[in-house]
C-alpha cells in the first residue's frame, strides 16, 4: 500500500513557523510522502535545506518570493503556480501553514480529490492587535472559513475556540518541542546563576509582543532587573531604566543569558503556541503570560504559572516571587512539557490525524 502524499504549503518560511514546519516535515516523512511548497524570506535560515530530511521533496513557489501581500495581480500568479504544483504532486492532503498560505491556498484549492487543512499559527488579526489591518484580516478569515471546506487545525484549545467562530470544521493538536535537542543545547550552556531575581522575555520588539506593557510592568517594580533578549522596531518603547535590551543573540548565547534569570514574561496580544514559552517551561522558569489566545491554554493560572490581565498583576506576582519563589509551579510547567508539549506526542497525534482523513 502506497503512503499518502502530503503537500505542505508555507509562505511564512521563517521564525517560529519555519521551526514548526521543519519539525513536522521531518517527523512525518517516515510515514507519508512529504512535499513542501515554500517561499524564501529574509528570515529563512541560509541552511534550511540541511535542516530538512532528504526525503522531503522541496518545491519553491517562485511567484511568492519578494512580493508584497495583497497584490491582486501577483496573487493570481501564485494561485496558478500552486494549482500547477498540486496537479504535478497529486496529493491526498494539502496542509496550508500561516495566514497568507491559508488565504491564497483556500482560494486556489477547491478540488474534492484531496483533504485541505489550514493551520493559522496564530490568527493574524489577533496577533497584530487592534486596527484597520487586523479588521481586514478578520473579515477575510470569516469569508474564507464560510466558503471553504478546509479543516482549520490549530495549536491550542483556546485558538480552536476562536477557529470555531470563523470556520465550519476545526480541530487542534498541541505544539511540542524536541526535548532531547533542548537538553543537548542546554548541556552546552555555561550555567551562571544570579543572586538577585531577574525577569526577562525573548523575541522581536514588535507590536504583537506588547513592549509598552512590558515597560509598564518594569516601572512598577523598579528594584528588579528586566531583560529583553532580542531587538526590534519598537525598542524605543522600552524606556524604564531597569530594562536592558541585549540585542539579537545566537541560540546558545540567548540561553546562557536566560539561565541567569528566574521569571519569564510573555505579555503578547496572543499566540498559537509560543515556542519560547514551552522552552522556558522546560527550563523551569516561572512563567507570567497574558490571558489571551494560546497563552491561557498552556499556562493554567496558579497551577504551572500565572495568567495576567493588567500590569499590576504581573508586578504583584514578581513581588510575591521575590519573597517566596513558587518552585512547585515551575516544576509543574516542566512536567507539562514532558507530558503534553513535546515532539513525540505531537508527532503521534499528527500521524493519527493525517491517517484518519
Amino acid at each position: 500500500m502506497k503512503n499518502k502524499k502530503i503537500l505542505m504549503v508555507c509562505e511564512a518560511f521563517g521564525g517560529g513557523v519555519f521551526t514548526y514546519v521543519r519539525q513536522l516535515c521531518n517527523d512525518m516523512c517516515e510515514y507519508f510522502d512529504i512535499y513542501l511548497a515554500y517561499s524564501l524570506r529574509p528570515q529563512t535560515p541560509k541552511n534550511y535545506k540541511e535542516q530538512l530530511d532528504s526525503r522531503v521533496k522541496l518545491i519553491e513557489v517562485k511567484s511568492w518570493s519578494g512580493q508584497s501581500v495583497l497584490n491582486i495581480s501577483n496573487d493570481k500568479k501564485v494561485i496558478k503556480e500552486l494549482q500547477s504544483i498540486a496537479n504535478q504532486v497529486q496529493p491526498d492532503i494539502i496542509h496550508l501553514h500561516s495566514s497568507i498560505a491559508g488565504g491564497i491556498g483556500r482560494l486556489a484549492f477547491k478540488d474534492n480529490s484531496y483533504s485541505l487543512i489550514y493551520t493559522p499559527h496564530g490568527y493574524a488579526h489577533i496577533l497584530m492587535g487592534p486596527g484597520i489591518k487586523s479588521l481586514i484580516y478578520k473579515k477575510a478569515e470569516q469569508y474564507l472559513g464560510k466558503h471553504s471546506n478546509a479543516i482549520t487545525l490549530t495549536c491550542t484549545e483556546s485558538e480552536d475556540q476562536i477557529a470555531k467562530t470563523l470556520s465550519k470544521r476545526t480541530a487542534y493538536i498541541e505544539t511540542g518541542i524536541d526535548v532531547d535537542e533542548m537538553a543537548n543545547t542546554l548541556n552546552n550552556v555555561e550555567h551562571k546563576r544570579n543572586r538577585k531575581l531577574r525577569v526577562y522575555t525573548v523575541g522581536r520588539i514588535a507590536k504583537q509582543k506588547r513592549p509598552d506593557l512590558f515597560n509598564k510592568i518594569a516601572e512598577l517594580v523598579p528594584n528588579i532587573e528586566f531583560l529583553w533578549i532580542g531587538d526590534g522596531e519598537l525598542r524605543n518603547e522600552l524606556t524604564s531604566p531597569n530594562i536592558t535590551v541585549t540585542g539579537w543573540k545566537d541560540r546558545d548565547e540567548a540561553l546562557r543569558i536566560a539561565d541567569t534569570a528566574d521569571i519569564f514574561i510573555l505579555c503578547s496580544y496572543g499566540e498559537a503556541i509560543a515556542m519560547s514559552l514551552i522552552e522556558n517551561m522546560y527550563m523551569k522558569k516561572l512563567c507570567l503570560v497574558s490571558n489571551t489566545m494560546g497563552n491561557k491554554s498552556v499556562i493554567q493560572n496558579k497551577k504551572n504559572g500565572f495568567t495576567c490581565d493588567f500590569p499590576e498583576q504581573y508586578a504583584n506576582r514578581i513581588k510575591q516571587a521575590e519573597k517566596s519563589f513558587p518552585y512547585t509551579l515551575a516544576n509543574q510547567a516542566y512536567q507539562d512539557v514532558m507530558d503534553i508539549y513535546n515532539n513525540d506526542i505531537m508527532a503521534d497525534k499528527y500521524i493519527k490525524f493525517y491517517s484518519s482523513l
